[in-house]
């Protein structure tokens, strides 16, 4: 019997859709919490060829979450770690990691060619960059996050809107899983649903997951779903950029002091605390460089700034680059 007579049997499968998933190519960023549940599911059923890029190794605190690894592959470059178990469950498909950061300056080669995107980096600044770049080669993305004890799931661009028609403002607080905590289960059902998103979306089934976001709330076991087919892209966006990027024609301001940050993103910033920034800044020409660590200030900033500072204004997060 066949490996995937299981779903093949199903009718939104068959043998055509299971010829799609060994057609595609599915980059995946990210090795985490999501990505633990997603990739098994991806590998297991048959997706040709599957890209991993994860910068970070196994740690023993994340283990709650990230349980694709095991307590011994502490140390191991996670990509490598989730590589390995994706070729050990499916051999027919091509697994490769990338042991790296995705920054906006490696973003562009990563995609190139790929059939669809998963984004498992719960990192805002990576998650806008994807869809920045996903919006403008038509590819869909399957974005997710989860921080305490909810999370949401969703399908932008490859002809539906951005992840920035979905969420136009800056996000309301910089917390992280480190910093807020956050449930392994809660992780695992976004990680799932994106992997279920993905399959659908890649096989072209209908009603498409590209255009619809779903939330879930561990505390209160309820979920919600809703399409956004019609959410108008925003006028006025801030692109997030690596620090590579920038060059000698570029206004660049450092927004952390040096007790934060002793080296600053850019060796040729200027320190101007936010408070500041509006004061300080004596040119409002050419390109103006935000800097600080999640990019967070950086946005706010750029939205109380850009009244006074015509040109384009990017953003600068030193902890993705």
């Amino acid at each position: 019997m066949s490996r995937y007579a299981r779903q093949m049997i199903l009718p939104e499968v068959g043998s055509h859709g299971q010829a799609q998933l060994a057609d595609a190519h599915v980059l995946v960023i990210g090795a985490g919490g999501l990505a633990a549940p997603a990739l098994p599911l991806l590998a297991g059923a048959g997706v040709g060829r599957i890209t991993i890029v994860d910068g970070d190794r196994v740690e023993l605190s994340n283990l709650h979450r990230q349980t694709l690894f095991s307590e011994a592959d502490q140390g191991q470059p996670k990509a490598d770690v989730a590589a390995a178990r994706c070729r050990a469950l499916n051999s027919e498909i091509t697994v490769e990691p990338v042991f790296a950061r995705l920054t906006p300056a490696s973003a562009p080669d990563l995609v190139e060619g790929v059939t669809l995107v998963m984004d498992c980096a719960d990192s805002y600044a990576v998650s806008y960059s994807l869809s920045d770049l996903c919006l403008a080669k038509a590819i869909p993305l399957i974005t997710a996050s989860a921080l305490g004890l909810s999370g949401y799931v969703a399908g932008v661009c490859g002809g539906a809107p951005s992840l920035r028609a979905l969420f136009p403002e800056a996000p309301q607080n910089a917390a992280s899983c480190a910093t807020a905590g956050v449930m392994g289960p809660v992780v695992a059902i976004m990680g799932a649903m994106q992997a279920q998103m993905a399959l659908a979306c890649l096989m072209g089934q209908t009603p498409s997951p590209l255009g619809q976001m779903v939330q879930f709330d561990a505390k209160t076991m309820r979920s919600a779903a809703f399409r956004f087919d019609a959410a108008p892209e925003p006028e006025q966006a801030f692109a997030f950029v690596a620090p590579q990027m920038l060059g000698a024609s570029d206004t660049i301001v450092e927004l952390r002091d040096t007790q934060e940050a002793p080296i600053p993103a850019h060796p040729s910033a200027l320190r101007i605390a936010p408070a500041d920034l509006k004061d300080m800044l004596s040119v409002a020409e050419g390109r103006l460089a935000l800097c600080c660590a999640t990019g967070l200030r950086a946005w706010r900033a750029a939205e109380n700034t850009h009244d006074i500072w015509p040109g384009e204004i990017v953003l600068v997060a030193a902890s993705a680059s």
